[in-house]
């Protein structure tokens, strides 16, 4: 194995998430599910928007953009810890890593950004209905969407080419299922100072202030909400409110366990069972959380299903 700065020739070997061999093949079953449902689901989702044109509304196009991240999500993580659960030698290339690293970073930051998105689209939907065609114009959405994939971009370039900078010695075995930053970096022979200060200040930019700017939106729209008079009017809007505060945490909740944490408290058999939820559990979630919590959607599945049925 190479030790210098040619990594290119370095092979890791991923432990996975359980070395106990009883185990490999019911979990392989049960990813594998959890993978269909989330394609399904999600490109269900899509669709079911695109063909029902009452839902070509920002807060929908915000949605088609969550679900088709959701896809990329679990697609850059699903299909190689599959295969992991059934090969011998759980090996990923030194490119490949850097790839899955980069593309894990740049499809979860814009989860992050996206569920951002959305809450100030419900923000301006229930506290200021009257002004709510300005203030979601098209091109104000079409930027925040823009926005949301830049921010994300800039944020995985910085961490892939702070990775990029490292060299690698005799250790090969990432305690991971897939290359995430903080498992490869405890693998490197250098100083990861820069690298840990990054992950750092990204996860906090990318997690501590969206997430206040999420709840601070939900604070003012339960407000707003608690003055509706309408009893239907309440019940709608908390309905519509109450699944992305759902998501919101769930997703959230998991990646701040993760990256937020000293190095010295971090564990990283913990951080992979969290990494679990907002890498498997939230991309299924969500198509499910959206559709079955949201009537219009429902009323579009029940006359999409009627069109084609007869």
């Amino acid at each position: 194995m190479d030790t210098g700065n040619s990594s290119f020739m370095l092979e890791f070997i991923l432990v996975g998430l359980t070395d106990n061999p009883y185990l490999q093949l019911p979990l392989f079953f049960l990813f594998l599910v959890l993978y269909m449902v989330t394609m399904l689901g999600n490109l269900g989702l899509i669709t079911l928007i695109g063909l029902n044109s009452h839902l070509h509304t920002p807060m929908y196009f915000f949605l088609i953009n969550l679900s088709f991240i959701d896809l990329c999500y679990s697609s850059v993580i699903t299909p190689k810890m599959l295969i992991n659960f059934i090969s011998r030698k759980n090996l990923i290339s030194y490119i490949s890593c850097m790839i899955q690293l980069f593309f894990f970073c740049f499809v979860g930051i814009s989860e992050c950004y996206m569920l951002t998105s959305m809450a100030y689209d419900r923000y301006v939907a229930i506290c200021n209905p009257l002004l709510y065609n300005i203030a979601m114009s098209p091109k104000v959405w079409v930027n925040l969407i823009f926005g949301s994939y830049l921010m994300a971009f800039s944020s995985a370039m910085a961490h892939t080419a702070n990775v990029l900078r490292l060299t690698f010695c005799d250790a090969s075995t990432i305690n991971h299922y897939f290359c995430d930053v903080l498992p490869v970096l405890q693998l490197s022979c250098t100083r990861t100072i820069v690298n840990e200060l990054v992950v750092f200040i990204v996860s906090g930019i990318s997690i501590i202030m969206p997430s206040l700017t999420i709840f601070i939106s939900y604070g003012f729209i339960i407000c707003s909400i608690l003055h509706i008079n309408s009893t239907e009017g309440k019940s709608k809007a908390f309905s519509t409110c109450s699944s992305h505060i759902m998501a919101v945490s769930l997703f959230f909740g998991s990646c701040a366990f993760m990256y937020l944490q000293p190095s010295s408290a971090r564990s990283m058999n913990e951080g992979k069972i969290s990494s679990v939820f907002y890498t498997i559990v939230v991309p299924m979630m969500n198509p499910l959380i959206y559709s079955l919590g949201n009537k219009d959607v429902m009323l579009a599945m029940r006359r999409t299903l009627k069109r084609t049925m007869f």
